[in-house]
C-alpha cells in the first residue's frame, strides 16, 4: 500500500507539471481526443488518470528495486522514455489512427514532458519510500 500511495502521489505530481507544459503547448484537447472530445477539461481528467495509474504501476512495479532518491529519480526518467514510446510513439497515435512512430517537433515536445512527468515521479517516490522506511 506505501508504494500505491507514493505512485499516486508521484504520478500526480508528475502529471500536474506535464500537463502544464501540454496546455502552454496546446497539446491537452488532443488528450481528451483519446476520448472523443476536444475539451480541455476532459483533456486535464484523462490526463491525471492516465498519469496516477502510471506512477501506481512504477512504484507498484519497480519499488523493490529502488534505491534512494537518486536511484528512483533516474529510474523514473528512463520510465519516462519508455512512456513516451508506448504512448504518443504508438498507443495514442494508432488509437487516434494516425502514422506511428512519427518524430517531430510536437513528439520531441511530447518526449521532454515525458522526462520531466518521469523525474517528478521518481523523485517523489524515491522521497516518499525513503522517508517511509527510516520510519518504520
Amino acid at each position: 500500500m506505501r508504494r500505491a500511495t507514493a505512485g499516486l502521489a508521484g504520478g500526480l505530481a508528475g502529471g500536474v507539471v506535464f500537463g502544464l507544459m501540454m496546455q502552454a503547448g496546446g497539446m491537452i484537447p488532443m488528450v481528451a481526443g483519446l476520448v472523443g472530445s476536444d475539451s480541455p477539461a476532459v483533456g486535464w481528467v484523462v490526463h491525471l488518470l492516465i498519469s496516477a495509474f502510471f506512477g501506481i504501476a512504477f512504484a507498484v512495479v519497480l519499488g523493490p528495486v529502488l534505491r534512494g532518491v537518486v536511484g528512483a529519480t533516474l529510474l523514473g526518467v528512463a520510465y519516462g522514455a519508455v512512456l513516451w514510446v508506448v504512448g504518443p510513439l504508438l498507443l495514442m497515435p494508432a488509437r487516434m489512427g494516425m502514422p506511428l512512430f512519427v518524430v517531430d517537433g510536437m513528439t520531441l515536445q511530447s518526449l521532454l514532458g515525458h522526462l520531466v512527468f518521469g523525474l517528478v515521479l521518481g523523485a517523489v517516490v524515491g522521497a516518499m519510500l525513503r522517508d517511509r522506511s527510516a520510519r518504520s
